[in-house]
């Protein structure tokens, strides 16, 4: 193990000191490359920061893709980055985890040679906390992307009427969603801006709303893309929006009930382990007395 950290040490001391001038000079060919129609790509040094992550990330992904299908997780990182609109590459979100892994290895190992656990509690320490510190940020990106998902239902019943309203008063889709876009805060808002930086960049209104859908994984959002997309067909489409704006809030008044039901009923669990407890023991003690009365000479 202290030659494992030894080794990692000074290669971490490597790639940190490549990146200094004083420490490791550019040579003049070097310099001189990128204006050489030949050696364009001779200035690519052989240790960095760029290779050592071009090297690693294959191996990022493949084990992240593997761990994450395991938990039962098989949407695409990459979708699921683009719905948090996080700024991160999928490579890069999976190298991050890796060195989160290594360094959980790292302290794992000094705390082991420092306090010199158990040999059961050394082999949990050293393969449990490199997987644990891999997993944090899988699960963190999970949870944001559900409250992402569950605040987009949330405001989509007012973003629909909303749509209903400015298409009834003549609107055009395109023009009503920039309108939302430009007034809006919230998730839904952020969405509606990247959908008109797409119909900017050539897509079509109903091919940026579905893929609007896609990326959110809403079913509610799924329906009200469905109706949209008849935006050249019906003739008074203000009033079907309304009507599933109206379904919509119906199912979040619906999802509402049902998580105060069950938030009603957790508050029964202390209160029933609260009773049951002291009335174990109340039964227990007059059964242990009887049972020593019955088996004493």
């Amino acid at each position: 193990m202290a030659v494992l950290l030894m080794a990692t040490a000074a290669l971490g001391a490597a790639l940190v000191l490549s990146e200094l001038r004083w420490f490791r000079p550019v040579r003049l060919t070097t310099r001189l490359a990128p204006y050489s129609p030949s050696g364009a790509n001779s200035t690519r040094r052989p240790l960095s920061f760029n290779s050592f992550r071009e090297v690693l990330a294959p191996l990022a992904n493949s084990v992240g893709s593997t761990v994450s299908a395991v938990l039962g997780i098989h949407e695409d990182l990459s979708l699921r980055l683009s719905r948090i609109h996080s700024p991160l590459e999928p490579a890069t979100f999976r190298l991050r985890q890796l060195a989160y892994a290594i360094v959980a290895l790292g302290v794992s190992g000094l705390l082991i040679l420092v306090l010199t656990p158990p040999a059961p509690l050394a082999f949990i320490m050293v393969f449990g906390s490199p997987v644990l510190a891999f997993l944090i940020p899988e699960q963190q990106l999970s949870s944001a992307g559900a409250r992402w998902q569950n605040q987009i239902f949330l405001e989509l019943p007012v973003v629909a009427e909303q749509l209903g309203m400015l298409l009834s008063a003549g609107f055009s889709l395109g023009s009503a969603l920039r309108r939302l876009a430009e007034r809006g805060q919230g998730c839904s808002g952020q969405d509606l801006r990247r959908v008109t930086a797409l119909i900017r960049y050539g897509q079509s209104d109903v091919e940026a709303l579905r893929n609007w859908s896609q990326t959110a994984q809403v079913p509610a959002l799924e329906r009200l893309v469905g109706v949209l997309s008849l935006n050249r067909e019906a003739g008074d489409l203000g009033k079907m929006i309304s009507e599933e704006a109206r379904s919509i809030r119906r199912d979040s008044q619906r999802q509402t009930i049902e998580a105060i039901e069950r938030k009603a009923q957790m508050v029964w669990i202390p209160v029933t382990v609260a009773a049951l407890v002291p009335g174990t023991l109340f039964l227990v003690v007059p059964f242990i007395e009887a049972m020593r009365f019955f088996t004493s000479p």
